[in-house]
């Protein structure tokens, strides 16, 4: 079986720690448990490790955030990876800082990565992984929010939400997104 896990956010040093950029630093932290290095690739920086006899292909779409779709399509038809096989982790505003959800389909919810993956994969019905960074922004300010860093509480609590969000990737590969649903998610 092939699965293609997919974190978004943005290139560059100037987005590295921001909220926008979780999808990149899960795939980072997945990447490293697995002992697996990028390689930058077409559309995208690439890894690929085995987990449980299962060929787990991991991007960082370098498109920026409005155009990842593109890199999604290319290394989904490049690998023959199905779509229900292709996992989303993305940050969400519309769900509280600490809270994962993974979920087998949904909107894109405003969400300029996931609006492109609909628009150029199909739709709505693939997997995705939800890591909630919370709403706490004035109104009309929400790009500055999701590029900005996390605040200096909420990194205390980074890495252990990074890992919970890992294992969620791992389950997702090993015994599929329904158990996953119903072992992992939170409030």
């Amino acid at each position: 079986m092939n699965y293609l896990i997919v974190g978004l956010g943005n290139i560059g040093k100037e987005y590295a720690d921001t909220r926008h950029n979780i999808g990149f630093m899960v795939a980072d932290e997945a990447a490293n448990q697995a002992g697996a290095t990028w390689s930058l690739m077409k559309l995208a920086y690439y890894t690929e490790f085995k987990l449980k006899g299962r060929n787990v292909y991991m991007i960082k779409p370098t498109t920026f955030m409005n155009l990842s779709g593109k890199a999604v399509n290319y290394w989904m038809q490049e690998l023959k990876v199905p779509i229900q096989n292709v996992l989303v982790v993305v940050d969400d505003l519309a769900i509280p800082f600490g809270s994962l959800r993974i979920k087998p389909k949904g909107s894109a919810a405003g969400h300029n990565g996931l609006r492109s993956i609909e628009a150029t994969c199909g739709g709505q019905n693939y997997p995705r992984l939800r890591f909630g960074i919370g709403d706490n922004f004035p109104k009309g300010r929400q790009v500055d929010y999701v590029l900005s860093p996390f605040e200096r509480d909420e990194q205390k609590e980074l890495p252990a939400l990074i890992d919970r969000a890992v294992k969620m990737v791992q389950s997702f590969v090993h015994i599929g997104i329904e158990l996953t649903m119903t072992n992992l998610n939170t409030k």
